[in-house]
């Protein structure tokens, strides 16, 4: 620790330096800002996950050579099992690479979730009023994924489409169809995944649709559009940061995501499961391992850099400083039946399977014994009162306690780096900012497991030693979930005028004051999201930890593992009902706690009259 806090004096010491000499035009906070956030990128994102992908040019003697590192790495990366395209032979047909499979997959998923997403939004914000009572009920199966444990969702959907499942039983029953593994593929990992990543589309997207000008879309009606008009030329344009930020996290959520591929994917291989197979199975293979990971990054780099193409030299500054009474559109008749059948049936479907995953919690043995019972809850989470008075029984209240603590260390931290970093590159010019971006999204790029391993490999000796340790968990959940602070604040910052901030200045405000009282009473939704996300994945994640934890410092996800390991499903499924209701209080008091933002407009009760709707009468 004391190698951080000699990294810490000598990056304020240099930033004051250079400050003064005139860089960052002589703002000491910008210069501490971006040296101290760069030094913390570098330390904990890039030297470990260079200290791993490197194993991808190591020569197996270990001698190191240009041309045995080249040798090696061709060797490992461009076999038939990574870039084979067997499925495309008609005549013939073998199953693809892997990378082709993770690529496909990443693709579908970030389109599905963006699409979905979307429509939630603006099922939110421009079709369900405000006071109106679905709104709650509405927010909260639409982010009820998000809480969840990742394989809570896999096994509600094999209860449904399992070989076993109601599904395929009521098919025989009634039409004599023989149960089969159809839904173990591609299409139950992409299920799985939309349920996984929809609400991280949905609290970005809700952001970006609050901040669209309604005096925007009014301008357009008073020039004779029509709804439909409107929101095809006006509204969906300044989507745009949204959309595209949106499709970038799903795409590398999609990419990185371990534990459904591994519940429902069958013979679907992507290259996530086949780096965890290659670190922990038999083989025990760092270099192809590292070389997958290698992959992996440069598709989401790819990505990333079709992203920023995409946006560039667009303006979508929605947020000045003028007043803004204007009343938001409401949605054209044909993207409002859209938007319904997109979210109706799937707010629907979520109802169901989490109705069939918590059933295993309160039955005796799921498929046996259906017999309802608390024995579960008991088990986990029994308290006594005794002669020293109350004493938690329950053998998961060690992890619940553990891993609620550290998530509360970490995602207050996380929501914070992230949205200083967006406004360090929406705000302000500096060298090297394209890879100070980058920078900040690799470890999103990285599987949970690669990234675990790196910490191991990098933090096992001095000058950082911290394995074994709970700040090395607190570590990996802060730099795993900064990239999406990052992305929700990059988002919400293209929709605010820098003029806000100028005035500030102006007026002799210094940066602090400017942040405090102008720039981040505008980010609420971003906070918020970033806030949530950041806790509750802290509080579910499972790859990038589960070789990082302790019996000293045991977490929620690798007690639910071991019991679901050991066959002891029911425990397993209580105990995440019980994780499910603390994170969805936890979420309740943050939106509490940061509450709403406010853009200065009519309430939106208003817009059911159709006369206020359209000031020049059109529809």
């Amino acid at each position: 620790m004391l190698f951080l806090l000699y990294t810490a004096l000598a990056v304020f010491t240099v930033s004051y330096v250079i400050a003064k000499r005139g860089w960052f035009k002589g703002d000491v906070f910008v210069a501490s800002s971006v040296l101290g956030c760069a030094a913390l990128m570098v330390i904990f994102i890039a030297y470990p996950i260079g200290q791993s992908l490197m194993g991808a040019f190591r020569p197996e003697d270990g001698v190191w050579s240009l041309a045995a590192s080249a040798s090696s790495f061709w060797e490992r990366g461009a076999s038939e099992r990574i870039w084979g395209l067997g499925c495309l032979n008609v005549s013939a047909p073998s199953r693809c690479g892997v990378a082709w499979n993770t690529l496909y997959l990443g693709l579908l998923t970030a389109s599905g979730t963006v699409i979905m997403g979307t429509a939630l939004a603006l099922l939110a914000e421009r079709h369900v009023r405000r006071d109106s009572a679905m709104q709650k009920p509405m927010q909260l199966l639409s982010m009820l994924p998000i809480i969840t444990p990742p394989f809570v969702v896999g096994l509600g959907l094999i209860l449904l489409f399992g070989r076993a499942g109601v599904v395929n039983q009521g098919l025989e029953y009634v039409f004599g169809i023989e149960p089969s593994r159809w839904f173990y593929g591609v299409l139950g990992v992409w299920i799985a995944q939309m349920f996984a990543f929809t609400p991280i589309a949905y609290m970005m997207m809700r952001g970006v649709v609050q901040g669209v000008s309604p005096s925007l879309e009014e301008a357009a009606q008073s020039l004779r559009a029509n709804r439909a008009q409107t929101f095809y030329s006006v509204t969906l344009p300044l989507l745009k940061p949204g959309l595209a930020n949106a499709f970038l996290v799903g795409f590398i959520e999609s990419m990185a995501d371990f534990g459904n591929p591994i519940i429902v994917g069958g013979q679907f291989n992507v290259l996530s499961t086949e780096i965890f197979f290659a670190i922990v199975g038999a083989q025990y293979d760092q270099g192809r391992a590292a070389t997958l990971a290698l992959i992996l990054t440069g598709f989401a780099l790819a990505v990333f850099a079709i992203q920023r193409a995409f946006l560039a030299k667009q303006n979508f500054t929605t947020l000045t400083g003028k007043g803004d009474a204007g009343l938001p559109s409401a949605l054209p008749a044909s993207v409002r039946r859209v938007v319904l059948g997109l979210a109706t049936p799937w707010l629907i479907f979520t109802i169901v399977i989490y109705l069939f995953a918590f059933a295993g919690g309160f039955v005796k043995t799921w498929g046996r014994d259906y017999t309802l019972t608390l024995a579960h809850f008991k088990t986990a989470f029994d308290f006594e009162y005794g002669q020293f008075g109350m004493v938690w029984a329950g053998t998961a209240w060690n992890s619940l306690f553990t891993t609620t603590r550290l998530a509360a260390i970490a995602s207050p931290i996380t929501a914070s780096l992230g949205l200083l970093i967006a406004w360090l590159l929406a705000r302000t010019t500096f060298k090297g900012q394209g890879l100070f971006e980058f920078a900040a999204l690799l470890a999103f790029a990285i599987p949970g497991t690669v990234l675990g391993v790196s910490y191991i490999l990098a933090f096992n000796v001095p000058p950082i030693e911290l394995t074994g340790t709970a700040t090395i968990i607190v570590l990996c959940f802060m730099f795993r979930n900064l990239p999406v602070g990052v992305r929700a604040g990059t988002a919400a910052f293209k929709q605010m005028d820098k003029s806000l901030d100028e005035a500030s200045l102006m007026l002799r405000g210094n940066t602090l004051q400017t942040l405090r009282y102008v720039v981040l009473p505008l980010l609420k939704p971003a906070l918020i999201a970033a806030l949530i996300y950041s806790f509750v994945r802290a509080m579910t994640t499972v790859s990038a930890v589960i070789f990082l934890v302790t019996a000293e410092n045991e977490l929620a996800t690798t007690y639910i593992i071991g019991r679901a390991g050991n066959g002891d499903y029911g425990v397993a499924l209580a105990y995440c009902t019980v994780l499910m209701l603390c994170m969805g209080a936890a979420i309740a008091l943050i939106q509490l706690l940061v509450g709403e933002r406010k853009l200065g407009r009519r309430v939106a009760a208003a817009a059911s009259a159709p006369a206020l709707t359209n000031t020049a009468g059109m529809t």
